[in-house]
């Protein structure tokens, strides 16, 4: 705290204007470090832009702190006297003050008000003291007064008049009477405590009515002004006959007390006053002389009885108390004066009023406990209890009121904030009063909190698993992810990232791609469910806040598998080179196994399902093939008119939809003897399929009989002589025939349950003599497949041979393979 000087400035007014020069104080009484209080005194009636104080001077302030904390007037008043110039640091009239209007008979006129800035804020109050000026002349009520006096009067009789109003006050109000001519009558005043001047008129000397009928006075009212004002009035004076006794009233004062805001025709006091004369001149009639304040207005006496009631409003902020001159006249004319003092007592009339000085509708979600929210102030206009003020907000909200200066409070955060939880606030202030019943005011804050990222995006699963089906076009949409981020706007704004791994050793964006706005997820190729089945990868969701916040989750793609491969036979082997043949003796019973075709698919499910069908066969009804397993049995018992050579189609399906399917042909020969069997296959080369046309071969035929006649008995020829020294060297070797590597199998290729595959093992035993001169087989045990492989060079051989057994002590030798 410091104390400074006090500072006088002259300053001349316009000539033009007649302004004569005029003096004020300025005096800067205290400052504080945050609430700084300085005051002012100027004289009313200045200029407008006349300088008041230089505040910024006074208050130990920057003008750049000024400018940027957007100093402002704050009042609680509608009209604003001062204006502030903000880039100068000084205060200026902003209109002209009238004392009288603004403060009336007031001893002190003060306007007092705020400086307020931001950033901090801070807030200093002003008191600005408006002092009076000479510029009300004393003015009387009437500029004639009328006066009847009976010549009986006797000397020392005093009429009261009606009193000047100087609007002034101190030494610039109402000081002296002046009363011209004083030949009957002297000038009495005396001062009244509401400092107005009551003046009396006494006689001095007997009034003689047939001498001086009328008698006309004037009376000067003078202030104590510089120059001095003043005001006259006219007063006639009619003298009547003897009437020589006045009223008197029982009390000089009376004093009561009323209520404000008390109704109509409330009754105050009742004054009485007695005139011991007769007749007319004893009757005393009531009246209300000339009040200030518009008592007349306010309060009325009723003439015959005296009685005070209330006519107007009483307010107890505008008028504490008020003073009633009551005068008493008889029927003579002759009257006698009284008062009454009436004392107003206050009651609880007045809601408090809030003032926002400052308040700040958005605050960061973080923002710390104790940072201020907004400063208000409170004013009541009433007095003692009912004017003591007490403050508070709604319940469960963070946030507490605290008093930071007389009738001045603060709104500051009191607990955390979370926007996520609640994105704005509606605070309710409420300001009550002490008195009986209290009265109150509400006034509803909205704080809105500014988001923060605070909260990092959340995928809607902790995983996803997602399927496609196999030779899916690229650029196909699988499925799309979605996160939330609870933050707001430019903090909430999800972009979806793939995170970069290695899936079979390529990237994983080679794969798929996730677009980073929407996190739908495509694929980049098409997918074979062959090669692979599923894969993993991670997607990095990331909002736009700074710095970002990230969350990852784990993506599953299955591959689902599409029926796009067809069924692949791996037995019997079809080849171009040799034709292979199964052999089916002729004693075989009904349901001998005579081969199995064996194969597989690529697909997986219901699409490597395979069943197995007959499509075409030289004789359908010898054979059946076994729908589920593919094995091929004799159907009926084999006769002796069947054909050694019997071709059969066999077609594999899968269970697809569309259906996939490959064919087979089995090649079977019925037949009890080796050399049967060779010689019926060496035509089955020739073979044709039974749907070529018949007609081109035997125009063919026909132009080729003679060439194709020799070729064929040269070929049976040759054909003959080559079996028979392969059979010599057969017995020769004691059986040890060359063995054809078994057929190729596909690798990766399992017999698994449900497939269609080969389930069991069959053995094939085939047993022969060594000193059979006809070459003849002998099936010892018909329970296995016999199969004979002819070659282009008219060679036989056994295929599928994995295991040879050449019994060595037999007396009658014999070759017994097994073939599995």
């Amino acid at each position: 705290m410091g104390f400074m000087c006090c500072k006088i400035a002259r300053r001349n007014m316009d000539c033009t204007m007649k302004w004569q020069v005029r003096y004020f104080i300025v005096s800067l009484c205290f400052i504080e470090a945050v609430f700084s209080h300085v005051r002012y005194s100027i004289p009313e009636e200045m200029t407008k832009g006349s300088f008041v104080g230089n505040f910024a001077q006074d208050l130990g302030l920057d003008i750049k702190r000024i400018v940027s904390g957007r100093a402002r007037i704050f009042t609680t008043d509608s009209i604003e006297y001062v204006d502030l110039i903000r880039d100068k640091g000084i205060l200026v009239v902003k209109e002209r003050i009238d004392r009288e209007m603004l403060c009336g008979k007031a001893g002190q006129c003060y306007l007092n008000f705020q400086i307020v800035l931001d950033k901090p804020i801070e807030f200093h109050p002003v008191t600005v003291e408006i002092t009076d000026v000479n510029d009300n002349a004393p003015v009387f009520p009437k500029n004639e007064l009328r006066l009847e006096i009976s010549e009986s009067a006797l000397p020392g009789a005093r009429f009261v008049l009606e009193s000047a109003v100087d609007l002034d006050v101190g030494v610039n109000t109402l000081q002296s009477y002046t009363l011209k001519p004083t030949d009957h009558f002297n000038l009495k005043s005396q001062s009244l405590p509401s400092a107005s001047k009551n003046v009396e008129i006494v006689l001095q000397t007997q009034l003689d009515r047939e001498k001086d009928e009328e008698i006309s006075l004037l009376l000067i009212a003078t202030d104590g002004g510089d120059p001095q004002m003043s005001g006259t009035v006219k007063i006639h004076i009619t003298v009547l006959d003897a009437n020589d006794n006045a009223p008197v009233f029982s009390q000089a004062v009376y004093k009561t007390a009323v209520v404000e805001n008390a109704i109509k025709g409330s009754f105050v006091a009742k004054v009485t006053a007695s005139d011991v004369d007769k007749g007319s001149n004893g009757q005393v009639t009531y009246s209300m002389s000339h009040s200030s304040d518009d008592v007349d207005e306010i309060f009325e006496i009723d003439q015959q009885s005296g009685e005070v009631k209330v006519i107007g409003k009483i307010d107890f902020e505008k008028n504490r108390d008020f003073q009633v001159n009551i005068q008493a006249t008889d029927g003579g004319g002759l009257i006698d004066s009284s008062k009454i003092l009436i004392e107003v007592k206050d009651i609880n009339d007045n809601i408090p009023v809030i003032s926002v000085v400052s308040f700040s509708d958005s605050v960061p979600e973080d923002a710390v406990p104790g940072t201020v929210i907004a400063v208000f102030n409170v004013q009541d206009l009433d007095s003692g209890n009912n004017g003591q003020i007490h403050c508070s907000i709604n319940e469960n909200i963070p946030f507490k009121v605290t008093s930071s200066s007389n009738n001045f409070y603060s709104l500051v955060i009191d607990g955390k904030l979370d926007r996520e939880q609640q994105p704005e606030f509606n605070i309710t202030i409420t300001a009550y009063d002490e008195g009986v019943p209290p009265l109150s005011i509400n006034m509803t804050l909205v704080l809105r909190l500014i988001d923060v990222n605070d909260n990092a995006p959340i995928f809607e699963k902790s995983s996803y698993t997602a399927y496609v089906t196999e030779n899916n076009t690229p650029g196909l949409s699988i499925f799309s992810l979605k996160a939330r981020d609870a933050d707001w706007n430019q903090n909430a704004r999800i972009s979806y990232i793939l995170e970069e791994t290695q899936i079979n050793g390529a990237p994983v964006s080679s794969y798929i791609s996730v677009n980073s706005e929407s996190g739908v997820i495509h694929a980049v190729r098409s997918f074979d469910y062959e090669q692979i089945k599923n894969f993993k990868f991670q997607v990095k969701a990331q909002d736009g806040g700074s710095p970002p916040l990230s969350s990852n989750v784990t993506v599953s793609i299955c591959i689902e598998d599409q029926n796009d491969n067809s069924p692949q036979i791996l037995y019997p082997v079809q080849s171009g080179v040799s034709l292979v043949a199964e052999m089916v003796a002729r004693s075989a019973d009904v349901g001998y196994l005579v081969t199995k075709v064996v194969a597989v698919d690529a697909d997986s499910g219901q699409n490597a399902w395979l069943s197995y069908k007959l499509l075409k066969a030289t004789d359908r009804a010898l054979f059946e093939v076994g729908s589920q397993n593919g094995e091929i049995r004799t159907s009926r018992q084999v006769s002796d008119k069947d054909a050694v050579k019997q071709r059969l189609v066999v077609v594999v399906e899968d269970n697809g939809q569309p259906s996939r399917s490959a064919t087979v042909n089995v090649n079977v020969a019925v037949a009890d003897s080796f050399p049967e069997v060779l010689s019926e296959f060496s035509d089955f080369t020739h073979d044709k399929d039974y749907n070529d046309s018949l007609t081109f071969y035997l125009v063919l035929s026909l132009a080729v009989v003679s060439f194709l006649f020799i070729v064929s008995v040269i070929v049976l020829v040759s054909v003959k002589v080559y079996r028979w020294r392969q059979s010599r060297l057969f017995y020769k070797s004691n059986g040890n025939l060359p063995v054809i590597p078994s057929a190729y199998y596909p690798p990766r290729y399992a017999d698994v349950g449900a497939t269609g595959t080969l389930q069991h093992v069959y053995n094939y035993e085939v047993c022969m003599t060594t000193d059979s001169g006809k070459s003849e087989y002998r099936y010892i045990r018909p329970v296995s497949q016999n199969l004979v492989n002819v070659d282009s060079s008219g060679a036989e051989t056994m295929p599928h041979i994995q295991k040879e057994k050449l019994p060595t002590e037999s007396t009658d030798p014999s070759l017994e393979v097994s073939a599995y």
